[in-house]
C-alpha cells in the first residue's frame, strides 16, 4: 500500500460521520462522541446502514465480474470486512483500489487493514471530496485513467449541504473518468421514513454534523448524462444483478450504478 496524507491531526473531541457509520455497522473503531450521536439515532438508521453496505458489496462484486480492475473509492470510512478491495480482488486478483477519506483515523486503519492481494494493490489518500482536483491528481499516479475506472461514492454526499454544490463536485470527478467507466453511488433519504426526518437531522446537527437528506428527484441529478444500469435508481434493498434478490425491506438510501458513455 502507498499513502498520501493531508497532514491533519486526529480529533476525537468531535464526532465524525465515518466513525458514526462504523458504530452503526457494528464496528469498534469509534469514540464516545461518535457513539453519543449514533445511539440517539432511531433503530432504522442502523438497519439502513447495513442494507446500504450490502448494496456496495453487491455492486462491487458485479463490477468485478464485468472485468473492471480499477477502483476509486471516495468517503471510504473505517474498514469493515469485507471491504471493497477484498470483494473485487477475490474476483480480479490484480485489481487496483484507491481509497480516499478525510479522517486521519481511517488512514491509520488503512495502513494496517487495507492490504491487497499479492497481484493487486491498494492505495490511500487523506483528502476531502470538496477538493476533487487533489483527489484526481493523486489517483492518476496510481490508476490508469486511459482505461475504465469505477468511481464509488457511498453514503457521502448527504453530508454536504446544497450551498457546497455536491452535484458539481460529483460531476468534476465523473467527468474525469474515461468512457466505459462506472459510477457507484448511494445517498441518504427519508422518503421511506418521513416520520424520522426531523429526528435524524436534529441528532446529527447536535453532533455538529451537517446532514442534507434528499428525495429521489434530488438524487437523480447526480447521474446526469450517464447510462443507468438496471434496475436504475432504487432504494438499497432493490438493487441487485447476478446475486439472489435481497429482502425488499425499507431503506434510508437511494442507490444506483451508471456507466460513463
Amino acid at each position: 500500500m502507498t499513502k498520501q496524507s493531508a497532514g491533519s491531526r486526529l480529533d476525537t473531541s468531535r464526532p465524525h460521520p465515518a466513525r458514526v457509520y462504523d458504530w452503526l455497522l457494528g464496528g469498534k473503531d469509534n469514540y464516545p462522541v461518535d457513539q453519543e450521536v449514533a445511539k440517539r439515532l432511531p433503530p432504522e438508521s442502523r438497519l439502513s446502514a447495513l442494507r446500504n453496505r450490502a448494496f456496495m458489496q453487491r455492486a462491487a462484486a458485479w463490477l468485478a465480474g464485468t472485468g473492471i480492475d480499477q477502483y476509486l473509492d471516495i468517503g471510504t470510512g473505517i474498514p469493515t470486512s469485507p471491504n471493497l478491495h477484498q470483494i473485487v480482488q477475490a474476483v480480479v486478483p490484480s485489481a487496483r483500489v484507491a481509497y480516499t477519506d478525510n479522517d486521519p483515523i481511517v488512514l491509520r486503519h488503512a495502513e494496517s487493514l487495507l492490504a491487497g492481494t499479492p497481484e493487486g494493490s491498494t492505495d490511500y489518500i487523506e483528502a476531502d471530496v470538496r477538493a476533487p482536483g487533489a483527489i484526481l491528481e493523486h489517483a492518476r499516479t496510481f490508476l490508469d485513467f486511459g482505461r475504465p475506472v469505477a468511481l464509488s461514492m457511498i453514503a457521502l454526499m448527504h453530508f454536504l449541504p446544497d450551498e457546497e454544490d455536491p452535484c458539481s463536485l460529483t460531476r468534476t470527478l465523473v467527468d474525469a473518468l474515461p468512457s466505459g467507466s462506472y459510477f457507484v453511488f448511494s445517498h441518504g433519504t427519508t422518503d421511506e421514513h418521513p416520520h424520522l426526518a426531523d429526528s435524524v437531522k436534529d441528532t446529527y446537527r447536535k453532533g455538529a454534523i451537517p446532514l442534507r437528506m434528499r428525495t429521489r428527484a434530488e438524487v437523480e441529478p447526480f447521474f446526469a448524462g450517464l447510462e443507468m444500469v438496471e434496475p436504475g435508481l432504487v432504494t438499497a434493498t432493490r438493487w441487485y444483478k447476478d446475486s439472489p434478490a435481497p429482502a425488499e425491506e425499507l431503506s434510508g438510501f437511494y442507490v444506483g450504478v451508471a456507466r460513463v458513455p
